[in-house]
């Protein structure tokens, strides 16, 4: 799933847009709730070097909030990162690209999205 795809399925699903909060980093944003403003997404472009990868190229990651106890499972699988610039407890960092089926990450950001309710 690519950041485009994240963002429609967003949109469409819980009438969120994107919210552009930094003037240092256009491309990055958050995705809140409407009723208490708690995060519930944030995606971002940052380089591979950042996030421990081997590469000095840019990605596109979103970090979600998910319960504890998956976060272990789900850091052992490809494309998983301990998250980014987040509570690494309670958020998990997904690189945005093919190899993560597209249910996978819709059914991680509905977690999120219940878990900030």
């Amino acid at each position: 799933m690519y950041r485009k795809e994240v963002i429609e399925y967003i949109k469409e699903e819980y009438s969120t847009i994107p919210q552009y909060l930094w003037e240092k980093s256009p491309l990055d944003a958050v995705f809140k709730h409407t009723t208490n403003n708690k995060w519930y997404g944030v995606i971002m472009n940052v380089s591979k070097e950042r996030l421990g990868l081997n590469g000095k190229e840019n990605i596109d990651i979103l970090n979600v909030k998910c319960p504890p106890e998956m976060i272990g499972n789900l850091r052992l699988s490809n494309g998983f990162l301990p998250a980014y610039h987040m509570n690494k407890e309670h958020w998990i960092t997904i690189i945005l690209d093919k190899n993560i089926e597209s249910e996978k990450v819709k059914q991680l950001i509905d977690l999120s999205y219940e878990l900030t309710d």
